[in-house]
């Protein structure tokens, strides 16, 4: 089923059902949030599920056209958003541009920081930041949303929790993440708010591109109405979301309702190098940090911009037919003048 929550209803929205194609919706009967419906997803799924077979058939008499601008993100905030690098090739790639050397750590042990979690984006909501200087970037994502996870879960325990699969917009400020990370505490300023795709769908929604563990399927990122980046989400994953959600519970149990991300969608190109630019037949990039480091690598130094003040990214996850899975991430940054 596809679940997406209104901005109407209070902080964290209503919940409603999305039929299979995007079009039409239903208020949910068993739930009235999605945080509420993971509380107690044992009862709440068979109910929502009989609820999305209504729409689905057309039988459900409330329903309405779907709106993905009303939308804010599925969990409009959560208790947990834990974010990690599964595709290592673009934890390579940042090294190298700088001419460091890459742990060999990196390959069996996971990259992951903890994000903010009360106050995500809206999937159409502008990108609000007070100066360009900064180094505004996107980040294409696939994240996982789970159920409770006990301390030290198995890959097979971590497996069983997830519930819901989404797309991230995962915003990054390129321009302060050197002085956060040489403080040797991590992300902060440089990790503002993440925004999520109008529509989370259960694994089963993705029928053979996903296997439990990821998705199979092309992250298409346009950005300012061009292709930039048509990485393949199946390919190149070094970390697959139980290894990510176990790594996750190391020390804690988590909640229902935490999100577990891939970090950016990363791949290869054919020849093993740092892959080339949509616009050049390669399947480009998921964030502008990963093309300026091809440039460094290749040119001695970067030319591609960072998101300026009226850029727009739109992020989608097409099926096997050319289907919006998800819906589209779609965001304007604009000038924050102040509260």
């Amino acid at each position: 089923m596809k679940l997406a929550t209104l901005k109407s209803g209070g902080r964290d929205g209503t919940l409603v059902l999305v039929s299979r194609d995007l079009s039409r919706a239903v208020k949910a009967r068993a739930a009235p949030t999605l945080q509420a419906a993971l509380d107690r997803w044992a009862e709440a799924a068979p109910a929502l599920e009989a609820e999305a077979r209504e729409l689905e058939a057309g039988k459900a008499a409330d329903a309405f056209d779907f709106d993905q601008a009303a939308c804010a993100s599925p969990l409009p905030r959560a208790y947990q958003w834990a974010d990690g690098s599964a595709y290592v090739n673009h934890v390579e790639l940042v090294r190298k541009a700088r001419n460091a050397e890459m742990p060999e750590s990196f390959w069996s042990d996971p990259l992951m920081y903890q994000g903010g979690s009360d106050s995500f984006l809206g999937p159409r909501d502008d990108i609000l930041m007070a100066d360009e200087a900064w180094g505004i970037d996107f980040e294409g994502e696939v994240a996982v949303i789970v159920d409770d996870v006990p301390m030290g879960a198995s890959l097979e325990q971590a497996a069983a929790a997830i519930r819901l699969v989404v797309l991230v917009n995962d915003v990054s400020l390129r321009g302060l993440i050197p002085a956060e990370l040489g403080k040797g505490f991590g992300f902060f300023h440089a990790k503002p708010s993440s925004a999520f795709s109008p529509v989370a769908v259960t694994p089963d929604e993705l029928g053979s591109a996903w296997d439990g563990e990821k998705v199979s399927l092309a992250l298409n990122c346009d950005l300012n109405g061009t292709a930039f980046g048509r990485a393949r989400a199946g390919v190149d994953m070094t970390f697959t979301f139980p290894t990510l959600i176990a790594h996750a519970a190391k020390t804690r149990p988590l909640c229902a309702g935490s999100i577990v991300g891939s970090g950016t969608v990363s791949n290869k190109g054919e020849d093993g190098g740092p892959g080339r630019a949509v616009v050049a037949g390669g399947l480009g990039y998921s964030c502008i940090a990963e093309v300026r480091m091809v440039e460094t690598i290749e040119e001695g130094q970067p030319k591609t911009p960072f998101m300026r003040f009226g850029d727009r990214i739109r992020i989608e996850m097409p099926d096997a037919d050319g289907r919006s899975v998800f819906g589209a991430i779609e965001q304007t940054v604009r000038k924050y003048e102040g509260p």
